[in-house]
């Protein structure tokens, strides 16, 4: 099965490529979409967009994971811009009918280490062995998107058996 991670982001959204089988994952490709802070919101959404649906049409997923939207009172500004980069992802996702599969952040991590509360750090040396990288996976946008492909394919994983 193949999966798309995306850690959707107004300035910058993570993304990774998984191919996951008989109970193994190998990292396809991961890096990140960047945008123009100086842009106009709909430019930067546009762009996101765009690079999306190009995204989905190269690696063709089956699955496409992503993270659900955290609001903290003190930057609740913060989620909406988010929220706007996530919606537009989504629609892509609709569009091309492939499926999404949502995770909280704290099942992320748990899925990943053990620890819902673990740290950046923890989480990207942790994906670092598991998928047997010679580098930390950075920056954490990226880690963030290939944390979330993991997870999906970890709970595709205890569905299946």
């Amino acid at each position: 099965m193949k999966i798309l991670g995306i850690d959707p982001g107004l300035q910058v959204c993570g993304y990774a490529c998984l191919q996951a089988e008989r109970g193994a994952e190998k990292l396809i490709e991961a890096g990140v979409i960047r945008t123009e802070r100086d842009d106009a919101l709909e430019q930067r959404l546009n762009r996101i967009a765009e690079d999306a649906e190009s995204l989905l049409r190269s690696f063709s997923p089956e699955v496409v994971a992503v993270e659900e939207l955290y609001s903290h009172y003190a930057h609740p500004r913060t989620a909406i811009l988010m929220g706007h980069a996530r919606g537009v992802i989504l629609q892509k996702c609709a569009e091309a009918a492939i499926e999404v599969r949502s995770f909280s952040a704290t099942r992320i991590k748990k899925s990943i280490t053990g620890n819902g509360r673990a740290s950046k750090e923890q989480i990207q040396r942790t994906i670092q062995t598991i998928l047997c990288l010679s580098e930390l996976p950075e920056p954490n946008d990226v880690a963030d998107a290939i944390a979330a492909a993991m997870c999906c394919a970890n709970s595709t994983k205890s569905i299946a058996f």
